[in-house]
């Protein structure tokens, strides 16, 4: 009997040191608690909660404490776009100033195992960076996506994936332009584009058109002819390669229509 009175007696009395050890760290938090600026935290909750960084911040927490303190500007949040630019203007007083169109990452590179031209089998690390470190990475062009999935492992939002033919490519519709993948990226072949752009030009190789030719069927060859259809100047040829002007639209689907390399893409069909 004596141990079955020592065994409860022994329960009870953790049992009450530990209520007593719960209540007195509920006071002591209470007590040395930092309180959390109300600004902030109003601010905070406009801010979309993703906690990608692409603001400069290290995640919507610093960037609603940046905004507030420090006076960090309202449109560096590109989830967010102009729906928490207003709602931040609206909430702190300020002008919110013009919309700028939302920016959407796009692979410029549809080189597939089966259309450009690979100089050795990789059978290393799954990583763009990783392969880029070996011979400029598998494929002959320098300058395209090698593949390897680094950007599809840092999106957040998962917009990033491979197509049926092994290409890397980005869901317009999912992309909150973070840049992330962009960060990550070791051959620079994603680009930010506008949301509501209706063609992109599919490559990033700067060689001339011969040399393009001899390592993918569908690189740019830069032969200008959307540059000559495009009379307002939409399409430019920089180093032996095709860029858009989204600023000037006319005869886009022109151009589109008569690229020989099929290199210019129409999207959001």
């Amino acid at each position: 009997m004596s141990e079955l009175v020592q065994y409860i007696l022994t329960v009870v009395s953790m049992g009450l040191l530990g209520a007593f050890l719960a209540v007195l760290l509920f006071f002591v938090s209470k007590f040395f608690a930092v309180k959390k600026d109300q600004k902030i935290v109003d601010v905070e909750e406009i801010l979309p909660g993703i906690n990608c960084g692409a603001c400069g911040f290290p995640g919507c927490s610093g960037y609603a404490n940046a905004i507030v303190n420090s006076g960090a500007p309202i449109d560096k949040c590109s989830p967010g776009a102009g729906a928490v630019i207003s709602a931040l203007a609206s909430y702190l007083g300020i002008e919110a100033g013009e919309d700028s169109l939302p920016m959407k990452a796009f692979v410029a590179c549809r080189g597939s195992r089966d259309k450009a031209a690979i100089k050795y089998d990789y059978r290393g690390m799954k990583d763009c960076n990783a392969m880029k470190l070996l011979y400029q990475g598998d494929k002959v062009c320098s300058y395209g996506c090698l593949a390897g999935g680094s950007c599809i492992k840092v999106c957040p939002v998962d917009a990033i994936s491979y197509d049926s033919e092994g290409c890397v490519v980005v869901d317009q519709k999912k992309c909150i332009g973070c840049e992330k993948c962009i960060a990550v990226c070791p051959t620079n072949v994603i680009k930010m584009i506008p949301e509501n752009s209706k063609f992109a030009v599919a490559c990033n190789s700067k060689d001339k058109g011969g040399v393009v030719k001899k390592y993918c069927t569908v690189g740019c060859i830069g032969c200008k002819i959307c540059e000559k259809v495009s009379t307002d100047g939409g399409f430019i040829i920089e180093d032996f390669l095709a860029r858009i002007d989204y600023s000037k639209i006319s005869n886009q689907n022109i151009a589109y229509q008569k690229c020989p390399a099929k290199c210019i893409l129409e999207l959001n069909k």
